[in-house]
């Protein structure tokens, strides 16, 4: 995760917090936080989409034989991804932190873990499913690849006076 201010950290506390913050990001679009943070974390952030726009459409159809409980096969058509978005989806996964799906308010655990089951990976998954294809739609539309994220600033913070910004996916 290079290519950012050191923000007066050790390594592996920048790594961390930046790490953390691109998370909570992708996760939820909106961060707010110092503007040199900010600044750090939509270069890492811009990049992330950046891949996962060039590789979401890479998937392969495999024809799968799966055995049930009474012991009968048959066989299933899987889609599983291609080498060059398998590649992006690690490399992602080595950048952002396993964010875990929350349970809605007022929904049963029988609910939750139906809606939950398949997904082992929630936060790549939003990556590639809700991120990249509105994304790649926007690129088509108006030409412009990247500007996925804007950050604001928001004034200085009480205290310390530093200057606060909002980073946001747009």
């Amino acid at each position: 995760m290079a290519g950012y201010s050191k923000l007066s950290k050790r390594p592996s506390i920048r790594d961390a917090i930046i790490r953390n913050q691109v998370t909570t990001l992708l996760w939820t679009g909106k961060v707010e936080t110092t503007y040199t943070r900010a600044k750090a974390v939509q270069r890492v952030a811009e990049k992330i989409i950046t891949l996962a726009v060039n590789t979401y459409k890479d998937t392969i159809t495999v024809k799968k034989t799966v055995i049930d409980d009474k012991g009968v096969s048959s066989k299933k058509e899987v889609i599983n991804d291609g080498p060059t978005k398998l590649a992006a989806r690690r490399s992602i996964m080595a950048q952002v932190y396993d964010a875990q799906e929350q349970r809605l308010p007022k929904e049963p655990k029988s609910e939750f873990i139906a809606r939950t089951e398949d997904i082992k990976h929630p936060l790549i998954e939003k990556i590639f499913n809700v991120y990249a294809p509105k994304f790649a739609a926007r690129k088509e539309e108006t030409g412009q690849g990247g500007g996925y994220t804007r950050v604001i600033k928001c004034g200085p913070r009480r205290g310390d006076a530093a200057e606060k910004a909002i980073i946001e996916i747009i």
